[in-house]
């Protein structure tokens, strides 16, 4: 039998989708909800509880900033017969579609408890919570891996140790059906009982 509070769960999980910034009003989001946006991601699991996402909240003319980065960096590792004046713009206004980018670090255990990619992961359920965050509030998200931020931290100013794993997109956005598919969980799944 099942309760209203994981039908809700449920829901929310089902609902969350990829929204791209092109799809965003450019409504700002309120301080306060991204505070409990990101204390929710704070709640992941962690082995060895060493908490390893870092988040870097960009907003306002920041913004800016890091659309000329990320298309200056496309544009210095591109070769000029590959280069693409469309890209280069796409680039540059992306992250000014959205209310704000978070930048996702992951900061390893200085004393490296546990393998590397057990803290990716303790990251990417953290980047989970956030998502289902927003999705529960109608709020859009986007988890995008541009190499330039991947590769270069200039922008950032990280901490040492410290990378970054993408940026995630957030905005407000008029919802519309987003349809989804996914293959029978029974094709997924063997029970082992004995």
């Amino acid at each position: 039998m099942l309760d209203n509070s994981i039908v809700g769960l449920s829901t929310v999980i089902r609902n969350r989708r990829s929204i791209f910034p092109r799809q965003y009003t450019g409504e700002e989001i309120p301080h306060a909800v991204l505070l409990q946006m990101l204390e929710n991601a704070n709640w992941a699991p962690t082995h060895r509880n060493t908490e390893p996402w870092r988040f870097h909240v960009i907003r306002g003319t920041a913004l800016e900033r890091l659309g000329q980065f990320l298309a200056e960096a496309y544009k210095a590792r591109t070769p000029e017969v590959e280069f693409s004046a469309a890209k280069y713009d796409k680039t540059l206004r992306q992250p000014m579609l959205a209310s704000v980018v978070i930048a996702i670090g992951m900061q390893r255990d200085p004393q490296e408890r546990v393998p590397e990619w057990e803290e990716i992961a303790a990251v990417a359920c953290a980047v989970q919570n956030l998502w289902l965050s927003a999705t529960a509030l109608g709020l859009a998200g986007y988890w995008s891996t541009p190499k330039a931020i991947l590769g270069t931290p200039d922008f950032l100013n990280t901490a040492p140790g410290e990378r970054c794993l993408g940026l995630f997109y957030l905005g407000t956005w008029s919802p519309e059906p987003q349809p989804c598919k996914r293959g029978l969980i029974g094709e997924k799944v063997t029970w082992i009982e004995r």
